[in-house]
């Protein structure tokens, strides 16, 4: 209205405003039809420019295939045709609408279709990426259970018939003649036969499942019983407690349950005849564990091939939980010390994502926004090179 002063009634205002508000209401429906109408309203009411940028650009960003860019092609040259022919008789307005043209129409249609390609692309290539991932997802789990099988395979072959042989063995002495003293010691050994058997064959059933689901896996309340088989097989064992307990994750508590173990494994090989000293001591968030034995005045025999790994097992189980694992040989001691943490009873337990874990993969990336603000600043800068001051307010 203040563009085109005594050319518009009043009373024509609010149904000028309902045209623009179907078209707005048509172009979230189908931009190709908008497009249309905004040209139509644009030639009758020889204004109209914001409208037509809008429905222009509208109409370029859902150009999908050649018969939608032949459909906004075709009504974008009848509209110029129409303008033409109305115009005809002023040729001096023929580069006025041109430009017009060139600026409202032809430019928002290329920006849009230009941005809708680039979108597309992103889209198409994020898809591309996530079907690489997964099949490399696919390959590194089949990977991971063939080996599983492969371990089980060799755990119950040789393994399991070794340990067997030991169980029948044991229960075979344990049925004969013995004295006391003998017998205790035999049923000690066949217990332990026994409940290594189950254990094995335990672990592999684990391997064997798809899934990741582990065992009964003791924890740290256990360490008061694998002390006592200890103690009940000859070997001079000291439990010694301290502090008030608290609660462990229950990685942290197989760990805890593995050092104990493995050290008294440790000494009674490496030194039989030494006394072993098991410390547990409770921190208001740690949990500090101690084994340690004295050294052995004599050498024992070498370990076979491969079978130096115990402590490199431990420390891959401790340090997942945030716990630190130490061994050192100082004044004619040995010494096994690992430290574990604590949980907050009170504190919910935080989920930590995977290391490949990203944000949303249907979010643009940032470049691809930059991409949109540049394209959207160089449009303008090319509306207002080419554009006079005159157009933008209308007078004609």
């Amino acid at each position: 209205m203040a563009g085109h002063p005594g050319g518009l009634p009043l009373w024509g205002v609010p149904i000028y405003a309902l045209a623009v508000a179907m078209v707005i209401a048509l172009g979230h429906r189908t931009p190709m039809a908008a497009f249309v109408a905004a040209l139509v309203l644009a030639s009758l009411t020889g204004g109209s420019f914001v409208l037509l940028l809008w429905a222009a650009y509208q109409a370029g960003h859902a150009v999908l295939s050649r018969s939608d860019t032949a459909m906004v092609v075709g009504a974008a040259l009848g509209g110029l045709g129409v303008q033409f022919v109305t115009e005809s008789a002023e040729p001096q307005a023929i580069p006025r609408i041109v430009s017009t043209y060139v600026v409202f129409v032809a430019l928002p249609l290329l920006a849009g279709r230009y941005l809708a390609q680039h979108e597309r692309l992103v889209s198409a290539l994020d898809q591309h990426n996530r079907q690489l991932r997964r099949q490399r997802e696919l390959l590194v789990e089949q990977e991971r259970l063939g080996e599983r099988l492969r371990i089980a395979r060799d755990m119950h072959d040789s393994l399991g018939h070794r340990l067997s042989l030991v169980s029948v063995q044991a229960a075979a002495l344990e049925v004969s003649p013995l004295p006391p003293q003998q017998r205790q010691a035999v049923e000690q050994l066949a217990k332990a036969a026994r409940g290594a058997m189950n254990e094995l064959y335990e672990l592999v059933g684990v391997l064997r499942a798809e899934d990741e689901t582990p065992g009964r896996s003791p924890g740290v309340e256990a360490i008061g019983t694998v002390v006592e088989e200890f103690q009940a097989a000859g070997v001079t064992v000291t439990l010694r407690q301290r502090g008030e307990p608290r609660l462990l994750s229950p990685a942290a508590g197989q760990a805890a349950y593995r050092v104990v173990e493995e050290g008294l494994t440790n000494a009674a090989k490496h030194a039989p005849d030494q006394p072993i000293t098991v410390s547990v001591e409770w921190e208001p968030d740690t949990l500090l564990l101690t084994v340690a034995n004295p050294l052995q005045d004599h050498p024992v025999l070498p370990a076979a091939e491969g079978a130096r790994h115990g402590l490199s097992g431990l420390g891959e189980r401790v340090r997942p939980v945030g716990g630190v694992l130490d061994h050192s040989i100082s004044d004619g001691m040995f010494r096994l010390v690992a430290m574990l943490p604590a949980v907050a009873e009170e504190l919910p337990v935080r989920l930590v994502s995977s290391p490949g874990e990203t944000a949303d993969d249907d979010d643009l990336p940032a470049v691809g926004h930059i991409r949109t603000v540049v394209i959207g600043f160089a449009t303008a800068v090319l509306m207002f090179a080419l554009l006079p001051a005159s157009m933008l307010l209308g007078v004609r």
